[in-house]
């Protein structure tokens, strides 16, 4: 395929990462995988990609990509133990897709340029159904040239890639709509809830509310899991916890006011004191009901969630 040039690495074979990897691969690029655990690799492996052993493995590998959990997680994979940044040979570009700290990103980008390696922060926004329905969208901060030549590789993990400027800042920009997402899924659970208590289906609302102009593609995939009761995890609440604590941090520093964030934010740790941390952030809709007194039940209703596979 045009375009395809580089050898590409890949770190991270979570639900993710796994589905970001299988669109580089329908497109033809040389991909070498790792994940600690090894199992996690075998639906790669089977479309083509060369399993490695160790993150030195992927060293030499001009292009590496990381999707992993955390701050310390990105560290440790770049300097920890037996680290890509450790060998004689290092990557020339590193592309992390993970949602982390400022602060950790500014000190891989400083650890990565010891070494002669470039570090392009490149957060997306999805989840592995919109990435399979090639609607996935990245924000990307890092020095311009090395952001061109790796943009033909995020560009095919979905819908749009945005370079919105040198350092951190696509960070940034992931936590902001991070705070948002968990705004407006509160907001669209208290209205729903506030619907069924008078009487309407939470089928018949969202109907209505995803074919006016206030309905968005986040609204139309979500109503299967509010009307059907389905939390099976696509994005759990402790990942969201950890977005909004480290947005929240974000704008104490920056000396920006959220108060609607805040008090999302404790409603979220309350979802997560009643026991919906470990499943999708939609779950938060049981808390709602409970305050509401509402006894929710599963409308087992057919409800289309506006994502077609986009065949890749």
């Amino acid at each position: 395929m045009a375009g395809v040039e580089h050898t590409i690495g890949w770190v991270g074979t979570g639900r993710m990462g796994t589905a970001m990897a299988q669109r580089l691969l329908r497109q033809g690029c040389d991909l070498a995988v790792y994940n600690r655990t090894r199992s996690k690799l075998d639906p790669l492996v089977a479309e083509g990609a060369k399993p490695v052993e160790t993150l030195g493995d992927l060293a030499t590998r001009q292009i590496v990509f990381l999707t992993v959990g955390s701050s310390e997680d990105l560290l440790e994979v770049l300097v920890g133990e037996g680290g890509l940044l450790c060998g004689e040979a290092v990557p020339s570009i590193i592309v992390d897709c993970s949602t982390v700290s400022t602060e950790a990103s500014a000190e891989a980008r400083a650890r990565a340029a010891e070494r002669g390696a470039v570090l392009i922060a490149a957060p997306v926004s999805g989840n592995p159904k919109v990435v399979k329905a090639g609607r996935l969208t990245v924000a990307a901060s890092g020095p311009r040239d090395a952001f061109d030549e790796a943009a033909p590789y995020l560009a095919m993990l979905g819908a749009g890639v945005t370079y919105v400027g040198e350092g951190e800042v696509a960070r940034l920009v992931k936590l902001c709509h991070n705070l948002f997402l968990g705004v407006v899924i509160e907001s669209l659970i208290e209205i729903v809830i506030l619907a069924e208590k008078g009487g309407v289906r939470r089928q018949d609302f969202l109907a209505f509310l995803n074919d006016s102009v206030m309905g968005s593609l986040f609204t139309r995939y979500k109503s299967p899991s509010l009307v059907n009761l389905d939390f099976a995890p696509t994005f759990t609440t402790k990942l969201l916890r950890k977005d909004f604590d480290l947005g929240l941090a974000a704008a104490r520093q920056l000396e920006a006011p959220m108060p609607v964030s805040a008090v999302v934010h404790q409603i979220i740790q309350a979802g997560i004191g009643e026991g919906v941390g470990d499943v999708d952030f939609a779950a938060l809709m049981t808390v709602a009901a409970r305050a509401a007194a509402l006894d929710l039940k599963s409308e087992d209703a057919q409800v289309p969630d506006g994502l077609e596979p986009a065949g890749i």
